[in-house]
């Protein structure tokens, strides 16, 4: 891998197992979106515009010093993807995922974001989700400016925690209003701290997220694996539910067993392999 610097534009050669497309349209971030020359992201302080010719990987308004402190760790270009798709491929089912995915990474994001977007995206499709998500910095985050327009940086925790529910409800998050304040306020008073969270086991991790109000099994595990490293963490939906009875079983299975299975399959490759089974079955129509 190679980084230039040229114009306040990052060039970077020599990635594989890269594609801008797969990694933002898995569903595991809400703040990047297309505008027909790239993505464009809101990431902590910072916009950026992501552009992919193929060969060459651009982010526009960044340095080599964001590079080395803060885009190599975010889009995970330390692990050998292809190492985990050699693992995986050995799976026939997740052969053909890996076919449709393979430029997956799964970002490493920020705690706080992640936990507030994945409160908001029960029962919600994407596209409410990042209206949502868009209403609420707006309202309560900072405002930057790049290239003449106006981005908002996400809400931090003391403006969450100190917002009403009427506020809340006006940004369109419905019954998650009261959710999203109580459990602002627990990060906010130190019951949960989430970056304590990276440097304990999966399965305590866990435990402590839920208890946060909104947090059931499912947000856990995304807040887990897009956040806080835990690679192990195999999120289940109706639609996962769904797409693995298609192919891995003949009948129906509840959700925990659809977790054992997994952690058994996989392992520690598990959250890797629940995103590629994702894209593939959004792309094939598998589970709808």
């Amino acid at each position: 891998m190679q980084v230039k610097y040229n114009s306040n534009v990052l060039e970077v050669e020599g990635l594989t197992n890269f594609h801008p497309e797969h990694i933002f349209e898995c569903g595991q971030a809400f703040r990047w979106n297309w505008d027909g020359k790239g993505y464009v992201g809101v990431v902590a302080d910072k916009v950026v515009r992501i552009i992919w010719d193929g060969a060459t990987l651009y982010i526009e308004n960044a340095t080599l010093k964001d590079f080395d402190s803060f885009w190599y760790n975010y889009f995970d270009l330390q692990t050998n993807y292809g190492e985990i798709i050699d693992i995986l491929s050995k799976d026939p089912v997740m052969k053909k995922a890996v076919k449709y995915g393979w430029g997956i990474r799964i970002l490493n994001q920020d705690p706080w974001e992640t936990l507030i977007s994945f409160i908001i995206s029960a029962n919600n499709g994407i596209k409410r989700i990042k209206s949502i998500i868009e209403r609420l910095s707006y309202k309560f985050g900072q405002k930057i400016i790049w290239q003449d327009q106006e981005y908002y940086m996400f809400t931090s925790v003391e403006a969450l925690a100190s917002a009403t529910e009427e506020e809340l409800r006006e940004c369109g998050c419905g019954y998650r209003a009261s959710y999203i304040q109580r459990t602002a306020q627990l990060v906010k008073e130190g019951q949960i701290n989430l970056n304590d969270l990276r440097n304990i086991d999966y399965a305590k991790a866990k435990e402590h997220l839920l208890k946060c109000p909104g947090v059931g099994p499912k947000v856990a595990d995304c807040i887990l694996l897009f956040s806080l490293g835990k690679s192990q963490a195999f999120p289940v939906d109706v639609w996962i539910k769904r797409i693995m009875e298609t192919l891995y079983y003949d009948e129906m299975k509840v959700f925990k067993d659809i977790r054992k299975f997994a952690e058994n399959k996989f392992g520690l490759l598990a959250g890797y392999a629940q995103q590629y089974l994702f894209y593939y079955a959004r792309e094939k129509k598998i589970g709808k």
